[in-house]
């Protein structure tokens, strides 16, 4: 298909957030690694609570990938691994203030409650 001279040219810098950061989950995993110290792979998949095993693992290793956040193995058995925000991940905290922040405004209050186990 022919791109259309007239057509509106797309903001690359949202395109480029909305592809790193569009995974269904990433959001929520910032969010709980940054203000819920929840470090672990376990605590991660109990604040979310509805993530399939293998979705959080593909989802932390996106972010992982993308620089968010940085994944410590301590080489343990049995097997000790956390996960902390980078620099990257830390400047995005203020974002996720800002969005929860305008959820807890204009989100309808029942909708805000069964979304919204934070």
């Amino acid at each position: 298909m022919k791109k259309n001279p007239l057509s509106i040219q797309r903001c690359q810098t949202i395109s480029t957030v909305q592809k790193i950061l569009g995974g269904k989950w990433k959001i929520e995993i910032l969010y709980y690694i940054a203000f819920q110290h929840a470090h672990r792979f376990g605590e991660l998949r109990r604040h979310i609570g509805e993530i399939t095993e293998s979705s959080l693992t593909k989802q932390l290793r996106e972010l992982e990938n993308d620089g968010f956040i940085y994944r410590h193995d301590y080489q343990e058995v049995p097997p000790h691994v956390e996960y902390t925000l980078t620099e990257l991940g830390e400047s995005f905290i203020p974002v996720l203030i800002h969005i929860k922040q305008w959820g807890e405004v204009n989100l309808k209050q029942g909708q805000q409650e069964s979304n919204d186990g934070v």
